[in-house]
């Protein structure tokens, strides 16, 4: 076998990550950017593994076998632009089918490269008005969700006129999901938390026993009753909970937008609040994947040098996984009141990306008399996506094989960890209302 052969065959040892050079100033060079695409969009092309995982490889393969050569050499540079535009950041190629990430020597990074390009790209033109807009997670929830506002956001948002009127000015498709907004949020329900102390908590050898919650801006604004939910299980097993005196978006909407010295904000804000907690003994869990894979992997990347940084990535946890823990330590109450059935359940892309495992699953499973059918696909929604007019067709493509899965198990539940995902999967189905896996948890404790 030749070297080549040898090399296409890919790497065997653990996949590693290399600090992001954000700051330097040939992360923006046009042309050293432009020759690192081309290098990486060859390796693709003639592999080709990650052909059905988003429209990003259709879109770069289409391309090469429709120009002249049938090479990348014809391919117009125009065209590496759309699968940077296509390409979402959900890590799937790098997590599970690429064959040539670090340590291969052909070094494939493909979603950080597409973000090196999303940082160029925003570095030099900046952002539509509506990429900014939808990505301001903060500042829209904080106005949308004051009183004399929030009905009539959620009106508009619910009107067929609205929804035209969205589309016409800003480019929001008209039929895709978006959230309501809560005035009570759920920092405000939950203000009690903060004065918690977590005194008589138990420890593990992996847990504490305490946890600060990270509401996340979804969490907060959009869907409280999560963080409800959350709180009433995390205390019925015996953990504490505490809510940070303040918290900020994650940065998650802005890494997607290539706008990294926002992201640098969002972190100045979160990191020092976290990280004296997690001085004084506590752990940390956020309910949203995105926003925990954040914490746990993209800022930790960002900001290698960053001691805090370190610190708080190794206390964040996903909710279940915190629970698998406990369970392990038999600490976890496994006494239900209530059956679940049959439960589809769709695994959010960047909760499969932090290889913890299926915990949302194996946690239900303990529920008895309860099936869980675990549907490892995108759904398409990814963040803003899903949500833009020119790219809203495509992401119900993608989400369509998850739809027919859930139609053809005819389960009584349909939930997903991400609750965006959730409203993507739901909108196709016949019967099926969105729902939380945190919340079936709750309804089977009875509590």
């Amino acid at each position: 076998m030749s070297e080549a052969d040898n090399n296409r065959e890919g790497s065997l040892d653990a996949p590693t990550r290399h600090a992001i050079d954000w700051q330097s100033a040939e992360y923006y060079d046009a042309g050293a950017l432009d020759t690192e695409l081309e290098r990486v969009f060859d390796i693709c092309h003639g592999c080709r593994r990650c052909f059905n995982l988003c429209n990003a490889f259709p879109t770069l393969f289409d391309a090469v076998d429709g120009s002249e050569s049938m090479e990348l050499d014809t391919v117009p540079k125009t065209v590496y632009w759309d699968v940077v535009d296509h390409c979402y950041l959900c890590d799937m190629c790098y997590m599970s089918k690429c064959p040539y990430v670090p340590p291969h020597e052909w070094n494939v990074d493909f979603p950080h490269l597409m973000l090196r390009a999303k940082a160029a790209k925003f570095k030099e033109n900046g952002a539509s008005k509506r990429d900014r807009l939808l990505s301001s997670t903060d500042t829209v929830g904080r106005l949308a969700g004051i009183p004399v506002v929030v009905k009539a956001v959620n009106a508009t948002n619910r009107s067929v006129a609205g929804r035209k009127l969205l589309e016409r000015t800003i480019g929001v498709h008209r039929d895709a999901p978006v959230p309501a907004y809560h005035s009570k949020s759920a920092r405000k329900r939950l203000r009690r938390l903060t004065n918690a102390n977590g005194a008589d908590a138990k420890a593990t050898a992996n847990t504490t026993g305490k946890v600060v919650l990270f509401t996340t801006c979804y969490g907060n604004r959009n869907l409280p009753s999560l963080a409800e939910d959350l709180v009433s299980v995390f205390e019925h097993n015996g953990i504490a909970v505490a809510l940070a005196a303040k918290e900020a978006c994650c940065g998650m909407p802005k890494l997607e937008l290539g706008d990294l010295e926002s992201v640098k904000k969002a972190k100045d804000k979160n990191i020092p609040e976290l990280v004296d907690w997690v001085n004084r003994g506590w752990d940390i869990v956020a309910p949203i994947p995105s926003c925990s894979l954040m914490f746990k992997q993209e800022l930790p990347l960002i900001f290698a040098d960053d001691a805090d940084v370190i610190k708080v990535r190794d206390a964040m946890f996903d909710p279940f996984e915190y629970l698998m823990l406990r369970h392990k330590a038999g600490l976890l109450n496994t006494t239900f009141e209530t059956i679940l059935g049959k439960v589809a359940y769709q695994v959010p892309c960047h909760l499969r990306v932090q290889n913890i495992g299926l915990k949302t699953r194996d946690v239900l499973q303990l529920i008895p008399n309860t099936a869980i059918d675990v549907i490892e696909r995108c759904s398409g929604h990814d963040g803003t996506y899903a949500v833009k007019k020119e790219f809203h067709a495509v992401s119900k493509k993608i989400a369509r094989p998850v739809i027919n899965k859930v139609k053809k198990g005819d389960a009584e539940h349909f939930v997903s960890d991400c609750p965006m995902a959730a409203e993507q999967i739901a909108q196709g189905l016949d019967n099926h209302d969105a729902g939380h896996p945190m919340a079936l948890l709750r309804k089977a404790y009875g509590i």
